[in-house]
């Protein structure tokens, strides 16, 4: 059993933090998308263009991407733009790269023609689970960029080109106990930290982790995949009540409900 003891922001070990998903943030893009978990902010915008690169031309399927990033003063202290350093940070480059992985994974490229979709995440503030909450976020975006083509015929409006949703969670061992959702002060303090990665469908796309301060057992690693399970289970129902909404309109999930 988890110890139900309070943490520092008196929620439980198994509690989300109050997720915030805003539709329609930004007036541009064929898909855009304010997510917050916590104080953790990241906008997601999604790009929708006929045409596809150069080495996935004439094979009559599309491409979705993802590029990640930070603004300088995200955190604490001011970090160097780099564009101005003249080299994309190893962080920045691993998350882009998950972020594109795990769309990737409930989207049918044959069913979206030649057409490519980028899903841009740039992190306002960041408090932890800055790729997570990208994911989660990015999805919803995608969704409407997908929806975009159908009403404007660039995409068969009969076409299933989303197979099933995505979103993630972090999870973590703090002070001994399994955690969900994890921020900033908990993340560098976690004896063992995990990104987890999964469908709507309860299928597990990626899991990233790690035993930081000390190797974790197999039970303990059961119960952050269970913790895992039901915080992606509540983002996924916030996911289906943010698309079936009206665009600008905050769908919100309080911690831990």
């Amino acid at each position: 059993m988890i110890n139900e003891t309070l943490r520092a922001d008196g929620r439980t070990p198994d509690q989300l933090r109050t997720i915030r998903l805003t539709r329609g943030w930004q007036q541009v893009g064929e898909g855009s998308v304010l997510v917050e978990f916590g104080n953790t902010r990241v906008l997601c915008v999604a790009s929708f263009t006929e045409g596809v690169p150069r080495w996935k031309k004439g094979q009559g399927s599309g491409w979705v991407t993802g590029e990640y990033s930070m603004l300088p003063r995200a955190t604490e202290t001011r970090s160097q733009r780099e564009s101005v350093r003249g080299k994309v940070g190893g962080r920045t480059q691993e998350i882009s790269r998950l972020l594109g992985r795990s769309l990737r994974a409930v989207v049918d490229v044959d069913a979206l023609g030649e057409n490519t979709i980028v899903l841009d995440c740039d992190v306002l503030q960041a408090d932890g689970g800055t790729r997570t909450a990208a994911i989660t976020g990015a999805y919803v975006a995608l969704a409407d960029a997908v929806a975009y083509g159908k009403a404007n015929g660039l995409i068969s409006p009969g076409s299933k080109v989303l197979t099933d949703s995505v979103s993630a969670i972090s999870v973590g061992i703090i002070d001994g106990r399994p955690c969900l959702d994890l921020p900033y002060v908990e993340d560098v303090a976690a004896g063992t930290d995990m990104n987890v990665v999964m469908t709507g469908s309860g299928t597990f796309v990626e899991v990233q982790g790690t035993a930081e301060h000390g190797a974790f057992t197999r039970d303990e690693l059961n119960q952050l995949l269970a913790l895992a399970e039901s915080g992606n289970a509540r983002l996924t129902q916030l996911q289906e009540e943010c698309l079936a909404g009206e665009p600008g309109v905050v769908f919100v999930a309080e911690a831990g409900k």
